[in-house]
């Protein structure tokens, strides 16, 4: 809800690029953010969790009042951010503890399933900004209750999860620098898409419902991956790494040079399936394999990644569209491409 409409709903209110990529920026800044409290003592326990849950809809109803005050809405989506930015890795480190690497992603599809049915029922009903808001407000309403159910069967540490003070439980990305590189340059190519691809594709001539089309075939594509993608987990992690990143910045490429050619979009987004889903699990598995601090090597995944990459993605994707809007995809592909030059760098 938030990745595909908001953007287009912020646009149908009247805000323009640079705006829309401030306000889009401010969550994954939080959630790069987020991880250094827990450097400082601070624990991602049940009480923390359901705090996150709480935040979250209090962020999303917060929309609603603000959605046409720039500085309000800046606000209420930070506090989205930051509910975000704690379920995610409490909920990923669960499903890894419990089924493993190699079956994560048939537990992870189950995301992408919602992301499909959000998408191919909202663009049914989006003919006013309030109405996306509603949806918001309802989807975070539901995670939050089944989030709660997950809160309540985990009430102790997973066991895989070692203590602060035990020995060989101290968390640094020095070790591993041009890892995180490449996990962050990800997403910052990751900026155009998610912030703005709705808005370029329509301005190029695509219908939105065409639009949510390709972003739902993308899904598809993921899925499948998720589904499938056990055999290739058991080979070289890093090595995949590479792959994913020069996948993606082929498929930001295409984008980019054929914004009106709707075969061509919907081939460029079926590389989704190695640009997400086979790069996340694969960096999933790489950080459970390297660290014993596993929450907290999520939470730096999800902040320095998502978070800050997102962050500097959003906020160059909207300067890109403001001013050079031919620019927008190939930046994509330029950052992606560095990733994996990171991830080779990393994989000697």
């Amino acid at each position: 809800m938030h990745v595909i409409f908001v953007p287009k709903i912020l646009a149908m209110v009247g805000y323009d690029p640079l705006h829309i990529g401030i306000i889009l920026a401010s969550a994954p800044l939080v959630r790069f953010a987020m991880p250094f409290l827990f450097l400082r003592g601070f624990r991602l326990n049940q009480h923390t969790f359901y705090t996150a849950l709480a935040l979250m809809l209090v962020g999303a109803t917060g929309f609603y009042p603000a959605l046409s005050h720039f500085y309000p809405l800046l606000g209420v989506n930070i506090l989205f951010g930051i509910g975000i930015s704690l379920v995610l890795p409490y909920v990923e480190v669960i499903a890894l503890e419990h089924i493993g690497k190699e079956r994560y992603g048939r537990i992870r599809l189950f995301g992408s399933l919602g992301f499909i049915a959000v998408a191919l029922v909202l663009v049914k009903f989006l003919t006013a900004p309030y109405i996306g808001i509603d949806f918001l407000i309802a989807m975070a309403s539901l995670t939050l209750s089944f989030g709660a159910l997950i809160g309540i069967k985990q009430v102790h540490t997973p066991t895989g999860e070692c203590a602060s003070k035990e020995e060989g439980c101290t968390f640094s990305i020095f070790g591993h620098i041009p890892l995180w590189i490449g996990f962050f340059l990800m997403q910052v190519s990751f900026g155009p898409f998610y912030n703005f691809f709705t808005i370029y594709a329509t301005d190029h001539g695509v219908s939105l419902d065409t639009t949510v089309w390709l972003w739902s075939f993308g899904v598809i594509a993921e899925i499948a991956m998720f589904y499938f993608q056990g055999p290739l987990l058991r080979g070289n992690l890093g090595r995949l790494l590479q792959l994913t990143a020069f996948v993606t910045a082929l498929r930001w490429l295409i984008v980019a040079l054929f914004p009106e050619s709707t075969p061509l979009l919907f081939a460029a987004q079926s590389l989704h399936a190695f640009s997400f889903a086979l790069f996340h699990s694969s960096a999933i598995g790489m950080l459970f394999h390297l660290y014993k601090a596993r929450r907290l090597a999520q939470q730096f995944f999800f902040g320095i990644s998502y978070g800050l990459g997102g962050f500097i993605g959003a906020v160059g994707a909207g300067i890109l569209y403001q001013y050079t809007p031919a620019l927008l995809f190939v930046g994509g592909s330029i950052a992606a491409l560095g990733a994996a030059i990171a991830f080779k760098i990393s994989n000697r």
